[in-house]
């Protein structure tokens, strides 16, 4: 009676939707993925343009929760706009779509950037790394790489035409002896309408000896769209068609699970959360993996319950570090390269410390800027700070990092120390409101709501942590392609008059909820 008890149970709960994964599976800024399956593990890239470390790797053992595992770079390319120095940044470029394949026992993933101008290629036996890079020029637009049955390695890349060329076998540069040529002239045509953005994004994958090719297009007046082609030999002929079109869900791959179902790994436009993925099912008929449900995204899907993103994409941090340890967990991106001479957590035992070693004139050049992402529906990100030892003109605290950003802090101005809320207007940063304040440890929390892309965050200061009072004017956060990145929490300081100040961060504390204020 009670086996029978426990069936009906199950019956129920699969009915009802319990246990279910739900769309979108991660929501948060986890744009471009490229995925494989090696046995029973599912891996992920990412792009993540000009933060430091970048072109993260990820890990999952049901497709819907994730976790980071490594970056591909520690610095991408030194020069003056990753750096961030002399007036240049590199904001909504870097390393663009990635690739990422497992060959012969090795892990490959390559990516490309108008930053260095070249195209990178990071291998490893093991995902956790270290990688091993190759890089040539020019950097190969949308590129996929596709290791061929018959030993040979080819990429595909470019937009509305796209082209193919083969690559040395260690993944060098391209082929002696061999030139690049036209895959399909016009991969766009597949629309069969105005184009607004020519196809790109390409990813190569085969199945029962037919290639599949899978594009992004943007109709004119219409919604981002995959488009599929596909050919019984890897030069063509190739025909293609419309795979999906329903919420501006696009642009990804296939991937397959051990029990034979397939999905399609896709993302959407989501606000200022960022670029969001989606999963959804795919069937296979007469040749043609045919996406969705009745051509439409399904919100749930028949796949273990998403878990919390924290700790495995984005996590709390109290700045305490065991022996053995690194120094940053691995959800903490730079905004640039850092001048790792200018931060420590060693220095003062539980806290980080940034320290000014240039002045600058905004939070957006501010250097040694530590991010993660926000994530949806909604998040909290809090700290602690001590401001005791920053010198005249330094600026430090929590902000909303994006071109329109915001952000709550400690302005140290001719002696006096105010509490400020800064956000954009018109391009230009304005201070909204300042508070007088006395004491050197001060408490800064940013609430963001991505709900119904509302895209509304507030700020807040606290004296002891635990009463808080709003600041300033909610901030509304825009998705703006210069920077083209959803917004990132950030702890920083920089200096307007003079070097040499510092400011100790005692924890970052993050929570998919925001309070009642």
């Amino acid at each position: 009676m009670k086996r029978l008890l426990n069936i009906c149970l199950l019956l129920l709960i699969g009915q009802i939707g319990f246990g279910q994964a739900m769309n979108p599976i991660i929501h948060a800024d986890v744009p471009d993925m490229s995925m494989i399956r090696v046995g029973n593990m599912y891996y992920m890239s990412s792009t993540t343009m000009h933060m430091s470390p970048g072109l993260p790797i990820m890990s999952s053992k049901d497709l819907v929760n994730w976790k980071l595992e490594s970056y591909c770079y520690d610095r991408l390319v030194e020069n003056d706009a990753m750096n961030l120095t002399n007036g240049q940044n590199t904001y909504g470029r870097g390393s663009w779509a990635s690739c990422l394949r497992y060959h012969n026992g090795e892990f490959t993933v390559s990516t490309f950037a108008a930053t260095s101008g070249k195209t990178h290629i990071y291998t490893s036996k093991s995902i956790k790394g270290p990688w091993e890079e190759k890089s040539f020029a020019p950097a190969y637009h949308d590129h996929t790489i596709f290791f061929d049955d018959d030993g040979k390695v080819y990429m595909i890349y470019g937009a509305g035409k796209l082209k193919i060329l083969e690559l040395k076998p260690d993944l060098s540069g391209k082929m002696e002896g061999t030139e690049e040529k036209t895959l399909i002239e016009n991969a766009s045509e597949a629309a069969n309408a105005p184009i607004m953005l020519q196809a790109e994004g390409s990813q190569l994958f085969k199945k029962d000896g037919k290639y599949y090719l899978l594009n992004i297009v943007w109709p004119r007046g219409g919604m981002r769209t995959v488009l599929i082609h596909h050919a019984d030999k890897i030069t063509g002929p190739w025909e293609g068609k419309i795979g999906l079109q329903d919420l501006g869900v696009a642009q990804g791959g296939l991937i397959d699970m051990p029990d034979g179902r397939w999905f399609s790994y896709l993302f959407r436009d989501n606000g200022g959360v960022g670029r969001i993925p989606y999963l959804v099912p795919v069937e296979w008929k007469d040749g043609w993996p045919i996406l969705g449900e009745n051509g439409k995204v399904p919100m749930s899907l028949n796949l273990p319950a998403n878990k919390s993103l924290i700790p495995n994409i984005v996590n709390s941090d109290e700045f305490t570090r065991k022996k053995g340890e690194s120094a940053l967990p691995l959800a903490w991106q730079w905004n640039h390269n850092p001048d790792n001479s200018l931060w420590s957590v060693s220095e003062r035992k539980g806290f980080l410390r940034l320290k000014t070693g240039r002045t600058d004139t905004s939070f957006v050049s501010a250097k040694n800027t530590l991010t993660q992402r926000t994530i949806g529906p909604e998040s909290t990100g809090s700290i602690a700070l001590d401001v005791s030892k920053m010198k005249d003109g330094d600026i430090a605290g929590l902000g909303l990092l994006q071109k329109n950003y915001g952000f709550v802090g400690l302005k140290n101005e001719n002696g006096i120390k105010s509490i400020i809320m800064v956000s954009t207007k018109a391009g230009k940063a304005v201070e909204r409101e300042k508070v007088p304040v006395s004491q050197n440890t001060i408490y800064f929390k940013a609430e963001c709501n991505f709900k119904d892309q509302s895209d509304l965050a507030n700020f807040f200061y606290s004296l002891d942590g635990k009463s808080w009072t709003k600041i300033g004017q909610p901030l509304k956060m825009p998705y703006t392609l210069p920077h083209f990145m959803g917004y990132r929490f950030s702890l920083f300081i920089y200096a307007t008059k003079e070097i040499g100040g510092f400011a100790d961060f005692d924890y970052f504390h993050i929570a998919d909820k925001v309070s009642i204020n």
